[in-house]
């Protein structure tokens, strides 16, 4: 197998699985929770291979960007800096947004009926909606500059599109389950 084919099926297969399909699968039958004795383990679990898999996916970006030819006008260090200082501020947002949602609020838990008193409205859901998903295209975007990167441009574009679908489904059952959720608490008080 060439180097290149390997570095194919590097990006292959694991990208194609949709995890909210999963989450929504155990939301309708809570399958999952059941397997694992737990919703919370069940959890840990999908966001366990979830975070495993962002890793494999963050290598491949890498190994596709260093395996390309740079983009000269993109080959200076005020790029390189614009680069660094989006990395930095990525790096804020996802692990901010992380310690605010902790694991099972980063990683589907509401789809395992883990839900927190209310939204998170505080730093950095107070800076900016989503800053999990704007903060990681922010890390891609950063270090496909600071490696002067079209191919890992052209990827970020991808990362971003991928998002934004993802965002069509997740925003409007994010906001029913905590709209049932106040209603709920309303109707018990």
């Amino acid at each position: 197998m060439s180097s290149s084919a390997a570095g194919h099926d590097c990006c292959g297969g694991f990208g194609n699985i949709d995890f909210r399909k999963v989450a929504r699968w155990e939301q309708r039958t809570r399958k999952l929770s059941r397997a694992f004795g737990s919703p919370y383990l069940a959890c840990y679990f999908l966001g366990s291979s979830i975070l495993l898999l962002n890793v494999l996916r963050s290598h491949c970006f890498t190994q596709a960007m260093v395996s390309q030819p740079k983009m000269e006008g993109l080959d200076n260090h005020t790029t390189y800096f614009l680069g660094l200082v989006l990395l930095g501020g990525g790096i804020v947002f996802v692990l901010s947004s992380f310690f605010a949602l902790g694991f099972t609020g980063t990683f589907l838990g509401d789809y395992f009926g883990i839900l927190k008193e209310a939204r998170v409205t505080t730093f950095p859901f107070n800076v900016l909606d989503n800053p999990m998903y704007w903060g990681s295209t922010a890390n891609y975007l950063g270090w496909a500059l600071m490696h002067a990167s079209p191919t890992g441009l052209l990827l970020t574009v991808l990362v971003a599109l991928v998002y934004v679908v993802a965002l069509l489904y997740e925003e409007p059952f994010t906001a029913e389950i905590y709209r049932q959720k106040a209603a709920r608490l309303h109707k018990s008080s």
